[in-house]
């Protein structure tokens, strides 16, 4: 019979791997639209967003707009690299009015997108638990009115770039939210307790099943049909699944 404590957990690992797939539509979208508006408000050459990688090990150039765009997008570098990696490593903007006669400004990786700037504007991402990464505007037109306030200007655009991100986060991570909300209204001591360990002991969500999941989701949300079709793929593969040996691991 299966105990209490294994239906917990096994509640909460469902929750968080298949998170991805109740996740707000549209938040690739929004993130894109933000690097677009964020440029042509500063009419600046260039906009982009990197994303630390789960380790912190690295910056991911996950969204772009402008000069470049196209090969910026996907590019990894070092989080301890040039100016964006200064960036989330310290936690505070820079602005770089001549990145020729500074020595942080990595020429390497700019000459990779086909376009080098001569000025930087880049702040950081981040949430009050932790730092997600940075938008960095290349090349901004200084002669606009209110350019002294620019800095102040492009962090509203990370704060809320860090909002979609933190909601993404979240329901990455449904089921530690799902066990914690559950164990802040219980009234019992021992089952908040309870509650509280199953959720500091889930792994993390299987990679595999949460993209399944998403893909899944985005497939049926565009109508009726698309569902269906969803379902009778879903189907088929469960019965062949059934079928098919199974093979140690």
């Amino acid at each position: 019979m299966t105990s209490p404590d294994d239906l917990l957990r096994e509640l909460g690992e469902l929750a968080t791997s298949l998170g991805p797939a109740v996740r707000p539509a549209g938040t690739d979208e929004l993130l894109r639209s933000l690097t677009e508006t964020a440029r042509r408000l500063f009419g600046a050459a260039a906009c982009s967003l990197a994303l630390l990688s789960d380790d912190d090990s690295e910056l991911i150039y996950t969204t772009a707009a402008g000069e470049g765009a196209d090969d910026v997008t996907g590019m990894r570098i070092s989080s301890s690299h040039g100016i964006a990696g200064l960036v989330v490593q310290s936690g505070q903007p820079i602005a770089i009015s001549d990145v020729a006669s500074d020595p942080r400004f990595s020429r390497g990786v700019a000459e990779q997108t086909g376009y080098v700037p001569q000025t930087i504007l880049a702040v950081p991402v981040e949430t009050p638990q932790r730092m997600l990464g940075v938008i960095s505007l290349l090349d901004r037109d200084e002669r606009r009115p209110g350019a002294e306030q620019d800095m102040a200007l492009l962090s509203l655009f990370a704060d809320q770039a860090a909002l979609a991100l933190a909601s993404v986060d979240t329901f990455g991570a449904l089921g530690r939210v799902l066990l914690a909300a559950l164990a802040d209204a219980a009234a019992d001591g021992d089952l908040a307790v309870a509650l509280r360990q199953a959720a500091d002991g889930l792994p993390a969500a299987d990679a595999d099943l949460a993209a399944l999941a998403s893909t899944f989701a985005a497939l049926t949300r565009r109508g009726a049909a698309e569902r269906r079709l969803a379902q009778a793929v879903l189907r088929d593969i469960g019965a062949y699944a059934e079928r098919r040996p199974s093979r140690p691991r």
